[in-house]
């Protein structure tokens, strides 16, 4: 399969001479006089490589260059010997070189050909980790409806590297999992992927996290300390459970989304934001916006792509099957004496039950099941918790039916019984606040 390239210049015979030279070098080329028509060549030509001129990159180009952007298509800008374009703004817009006219054919079959397959090489990878591998993470997703949709879905964002994601989903389905599918799958892979936890006590301690802080600029800050959206260079930062955000730290995040620039507490200058964020909620941000809880233009700036994980009560038998085994190896990679295996009745016993707990509450069970038979054969089905040892009715353990604030409540209490009681650690795994957590347990009234 031959590269494509977008020639994009005001001049008719430079674009037939260069045209002409890449064609002979087995390129497939398109040549437009204008930003408008490139834009039109896009959708038909998919190219690996653009070529434009700067008069009109740095013009009326300027939605071109996006969309090149967004497409992950490396741009090349000839210039003209020395004049008033300004090659940094060309830079900082998107361009990734700067050739000098007169341009030598021979020069630019060289450049052109070397980003191309390094965009292509790049892409031909992390398409053949994700659909190829019977390890990747895509087919570890899942394999049938819906969770095989949902992982290509992230795929297909991974590659859509440049747009900003909001993963919607139950509490402990996955989201921050998938969260990560997307950075693999994205140019970003070998770059940094972190994650702000929801709210801490502190505002000023959450944006300094976020964003660093300068020397002096608040009490006791003997340095200067860079935030995760510097330490993120490059990579991938995850916003979890933002719906928890405080009010005051959400135009900051709208500003990042936005103008793509940041300032530490304390900061003179602006800074540019390099890393893609990803938001993940597990609440409902329309009805939080309606209330004055969620700023409205975030949610609109979030909302243009959402995905959403489904809990596993409504995946297939066969991704609960092999989620339970994916963390069940994952467990006993981890503990010496764990099981190697599970008997058939406790795997049964687990695809019928509802999970209202989702993949966390998966791993908990499986944790405990392994530390219960550790140094036996296989997990039994007298190894699982009790609601899996009583078997009731078929219709019940297919189904129970519970409002959100049900779900809620139990798993709290299911995280609060498997930390022994200790609300920091309970609050650490189900993503909030120690003081959230103190709140919700007043409001269900939990024991303990």
């Amino acid at each position: 399969m031959s590269e494509a390239i977008l020639l994009v210049d005001q001049d008719v015979e430079e674009l037939r001479r260069l045209g002409g030279d890449l064609e002979v070098a087995g390129f497939e080329v398109a040549r437009e006089l204008d930003p408008a028509s490139a834009l039109a060549a896009l959708e038909r030509l998919s190219p690996d490589v653009a070529l434009i001129g700067a008069e009109l990159a740095a013009g009326g180009g300027t939605s071109l260059l996006e969309a090149l952007q967004q497409r992950g298509i490396p741009v090349i800008v000839a210039v003209d010997p020395p004049g008033n374009l300004d090659v940094v703004a060309l830079l900082r817009e998107g361009a990734k070189r700067i050739l000098v006219r007169p341009l030598a054919s021979e020069a630019l079959v060289l450049v052109a050909r070397q980003m191309s397959r390094g965009s292509r090489m790049a892409q031909v990878r992390r398409l053949r980790e994700a659909e190829h591998s019977t390890g990747g993470r895509l087919d570890a997703a899942g394999t049938q409806p819906p969770m095989r949709a949902v992982a290509i879905s992230a795929a297909e964002l991974g590659h859509h590297d440049a747009t900003a994601v909001l993963v919607t989903g139950e509490r402990g389905a996955g989201k921050t999992w998938m969260a990560r599918l997307i950075h693999e799958t994205s140019p970003r892979a070998e770059e940094p992927f972190l994650v702000v936890n929801a709210v801490p006590g502190d505002l000023q301690e959450l944006e300094s996290r976020i964003f660093g802080h300068e020397r002096d600029a608040l009490p006791g800050a003997e340095r200067r300390v860079l935030g995760m959206l510097e330490l993120a260079l490059g990579g991938t930062l995850v916003l979890r459970e933002i719906g928890e955000w405080p009010l005051e730290l959400q135009p900051l995040v709208l500003r990042a989304l936005e103008q793509r620039t940041h300032r530490r507490i304390g900061g003179r200058r602006d800074l540019p934001v390099e890393a893609r964020l990803i938001a993940t909620t597990s609440g409902d941000l329309g009805a939080a916006a309606e209330t004055g809880r969620f700023r409205g233009d975030l949610l609109e700036r979030l909302s243009s792509v959402v995905l959403r994980v489904p809990p596993v009560r409504e995946r297939s038998d066969t991704d609960r099957r092999q989620l339970v085994a994916r963390i069940h190896d994952g467990v006993a990679s981890r503990m010496g004496a764990a099981p190697p295996s599970i008997s058939p009745e406790a795997m049964d016993r687990m695809l019928e039950y509802g999970w209202p707990g989702n993949v966390s509450e998966v791993e908990h069970v499986i944790e405990r099941a392994a530390l219960m038979a550790a140094g036996q054969p296989m997990i039994l089905v007298e190894h699982l918790p009790g609601e899996f040892r009583a078997r009731p009715g078929l219709g019940d353990r297919r189904h129970h039916a519970m409002s959100l604030e049900e779900v809620e409540k139990r798993q709290i209490e299911s995280s609060l019984r498997y930390h022994g009681g200790n609300r920091t650690r309970a609050a650490k795994e189900l993503g909030i606040s120690r003081a959230t957590l103190i709140n919700k347990i007043k409001r269900y009234e939990i024991a303990g």
